[in-house]
């Protein structure tokens, strides 16, 4: 009777997961997410300014520095809607090509809709009409064939996913040999004084930006707190680990309010 109870419990618990601080279902969690960014999706890249006061851009340059584009180079950038990662990744690219150099190219891929329009709206506005293919996609099931990308790239979207570990194999599954997974996601401060100031700010004020900005405080009171659940550097290094990538390492930025981790599949 005992093991009986303590199976079913088992189960129970399995088939949760978190989203911010509440506990759902897991089949709930991407519905519940793809609401939060549907209602941010607008107004995303001005939150990113006002919350991050600026220094997302510097962060994502600098992840792009360690991805070092180059001509004829595909990159896949899962949870990419509004193209932030891949304008940067082609405006690279194009730096180091020649008349001769075949072009870089990028996939995005993204769950939701409202992020992609956003994104091809934005690409219209500066001047970018190609190579982007834009694709509706969840990063737990690629719509992608095995070994089709050079690169992949996920920035500020992977503690949104519900089985972080089926992502890493998606991407995985889709590099080439020789190819480089990367993420750029917000981490654990190892500063205490640092860490002390950057709660206040988040619980206090970042929700409140969200709610002048956007109209909607309680997505970012998510955004604040799944930053909170997701994993340290190191658990996270060792689930990269996992999914098969070798020379796992992370570097962190500003004191580790973000951390960019890097693995190459062999």
């Amino acid at each position: 009777m005992f093991r009986n109870m303590t199976n079913k419990q088992n189960a129970h618990h399995n088939d949760t997961t978190h989203f911010g601080f509440s506990t759902v279902k897991q089949s709930e969690k991407q519905s519940l997410v793809r609401g939060v960014f549907d209602s941010v999706a607008e107004k995303y890249d001005l939150m990113n300014d006002v919350m991050s006061v600026g220094l997302h851009r510097l962060w994502k340059n600098d992840f792009i520095r360690d991805l070092r584009p180059r001509p004829a180079m595909h990159l896949l950038d899962v949870a990419g809607g509004t193209g932030d990662i891949a304008f940067r990744f082609l405006n690279a690219a194009q730096k180091r090509s020649d008349e001769n150099s075949p072009p870089a190219k990028v996939t995005i891929c993204d769950i939701n809709h409202n992020m992609l329009k956003a994104g091809r709206a934005r690409a219209i506005d500066q001047g970018i009409f190609g190579p982007i293919d834009w694709v509706t996609g969840n990063a737990e099931s690629l719509p992608l064939p095995d070994c089709s990308v050079d690169a992949y790239t996920i920035s500020f979207g992977i503690r949104n996913v519900t089985h972080i570990d089926m992502a890493l194999k998606e991407a995985y599954r889709v590099l080439r040999p020789g190819g480089r997974f990367m993420c750029l996601e917000f981490s654990k401060v190892d500063l205490p004084l640092l860490k002390q100031i950057y709660d206040v700010y988040s619980f206090n004020f970042i929700p409140h930006f969200g709610s002048m900005v956007t109209g909607d405080k309680q997505s970012y009171q998510y955004l604040v707190e799944s930053i909170r659940k997701f994993p340290s550097q190191e658990k996270f290094k060792k689930m990269i680990e996992d999914a098969g990538f070798k020379k796992a390492t992370y570097r962190n930025l500003s004191g580790g309010i973000v951390a960019i981790h890097s693995g190459w599949r062999i």
